[in-house]
């Protein structure tokens, strides 16, 4: 599916125009200005699935949170900007080919870090609280709640567990206690299981979704499952990609529209003829031996 067709950016003269009005402030950048029009980037056209690749400084992060700024994409976590961004945005042009559905949105690496955090405190926290209830468990056990009696209201909540706790026809074991009063740890997985289950949780049918970096926190197996439910995702349940990214298991994605942004001017190439993935396949061709004789 196709919902953004093109992109437009401020071309090198109207930046310099821009920021030769703005000379008597005192800021001493002009961020986002100056940093796509130094490769001549000024316009993108879409295809379900189009890539930006290049190193870092190239600006690839920096195009996909004007476009996604631009566009007023949800977005979970802050990003770094500066006075000047709304001034940049204003310059900005683009055309759609269907209207935007209303749950597109941003995914960066910080998203999924936030969320690998936040996942991990959370656990950490039932974990204490397990450890507690385990404590008051054996406690209310104890004979010193033998002859416990119900004396207030405000008494009942506590009265109920240590029934509970104390029950013989019931057979409460420690176990059965603390999973009554216990929510399960959500996600007992390691951060690359997080951070795909992130994006395959945010990631619903017809949406345009932006993703930055995506591959950080992400094992080469997991890329390769990333590659493919992408893939899946445009091919068959409506969605369009804009990926900023190196990897070279996403930049192998079947029909992506790729822009090399290392290059000057900036302009599309076919994903072998990019210097990361030239490094990694002369690395391997270089110790191909090592494989052979495995």
């Amino acid at each position: 599916m196709l919902y953004l067709s093109e992109f437009t950016f401020p071309d090198a003269e109207r930046e310099v125009s821009f920021i030769m009005d703005e000379k008597r402030t005192c800021y001493d950048t002009f961020y986002p200005f100056r940093i796509l029009s130094r490769r001549s980037l000024e316009r993108l056209s879409f295809e379900p699935i189009t890539i930006l690749y290049g190193g870092n400084g190239s600006g690839k992060t920096t195009a996909v949170n004007v476009i996604a700024e631009t566009l007023s994409l949800q977005r979970d976590t802050l990003y770094n900007r500066s006075n000047f961004f709304p001034d940049y945005i204003k310059m900005c042009r683009f055309e759609t080919r269907a209207p935007i559905p209303e749950d597109s949105r941003i995914i960066t690496s910080d998203d999924v870090f936030d969320y690998m955090l936040n996942l991990r405190a959370l656990n950490e926290g039932i974990d204490r609280q397990r450890e507690e209830l385990f404590q008051e468990y054996i406690e209310f056990k104890s004979e010193k709640y033998a002859g416990y009696r119900l004396e207030s209201i405000d008494d009942y909540e506590e009265f109920k567990r240590i029934n509970h706790a104390r029950s013989k026809s019931g057979r409460k074991t420690q176990s059965k206690y603390i999973r009554k009063y216990l929510m399960d740890n959500p996600r007992e997985q390691s951060n690359g299981e997080s951070a795909f289950f992130y994006f395959t949780n945010k990631i619903r049918e017809n949406g345009l979704y932006l993703l930055d970096e995506p591959e950080n926190s992400l094992s080469p197996t997991r890329q390769q499952e990333l590659t493919k439910f992408l893939e899946d995702s445009a091919r068959f349940f409506g969605c369009q990609f804009i990926i900023a990214t190196h990897s070279p298991f996403l930049l192998s994605m079947r029909g992506a529209r790729v822009y090399n942004l290392d290059a000057d001017p900036v302009a599309t190439a076919r994903w072998t003829e990019l210097p990361a993935v030239r490094t990694y396949y002369d690395f391997f061709m270089k110790h191909a031996s090592a494989f052979e004789d495995e």
